[in-house]
């Protein structure tokens, strides 16, 4: 039947037509006109845009203002005109060639030392104790490597102290040896140099 919707009256709505039940069921299963797929989406990126927006406008007002005065000329002036450091001065350009040395200047001879003169000897230090007891037995255990220690007592600032030391030993060689048999037994050594009067 043919319906005449001219003649409806404004604001009256018209009868629904009936609908079958297969009609009703596919009716219900869709969603409604204004929400649409997706638009969970929008209003969430939107309210983040936002929430973003006001943050910085927030950040922006705890700044501190700056208070200084507009540059006058003399500042103007001062900025573009960059001061620059002070160049070095040498005088020893200058002053090397007019130098003179006082009387003849012979080569020393370096393969034959004077007699009388210092000859150097190697210590080891093979320890540093508040306690005469453990520099004893430091002392014990170099005795069965075959060395001589010797232990000395020293005063200073801070306190008394017991040093055990190893040689003195002429040559180069035979303080090599003497380290590395106190580095065997994991005994660290100190090495120092002294010149024999």
């Amino acid at each position: 039947m043919a319906r005449d919707y001219a003649k409806t009256r404004p604001g009256t709505r018209a009868p629904a037509a009936k609908k079958s039940p297969r009609q009703r069921q596919e009716g219900s299963s869709r969603t409604s006109p204004g929400a649409r797929p997706g638009s969970g989406w929008r209003f969430y990126f939107a309210g983040l845009l936002s929430g973003i927006f006001f943050s910085f406008l927030l950040y922006l007002g705890t700044l501190p203002a700056t208070d200084s005065p507009a540059p006058g000329p003399e500042a103007n002036a001062a900025a573009t005109v960059p001061a620059e450091p002070p160049k070095p001065h040498f005088d020893f350009y200058t002053m090397l060639p007019q130098q003179t040395l006082d009387g003849p200047v012979e080569p020393a001879e370096v393969a034959n030392p004077p007699p009388g003169s210092p000859q150097e000897s190697y210590l080891l230090q093979a320890g540093s104790f508040r306690q005469r007891e453990d520099a004893d037995r430091r002392r014990a255990e170099l005795l069965l490597l075959g060395l001589e220690p010797s232990v000395e007592e020293t005063s200073s600032d801070n306190g008394r102290w017991f040093r055990v030391y190893l040689g003195p030993f002429s040559s180069h060689p035979e303080m090599t040896r003497a380290r590395s048999l106190t580095a065997a037994q994991d005994i660290d050594t100190l090495l120092l140099k002294r010149g024999t009067p």
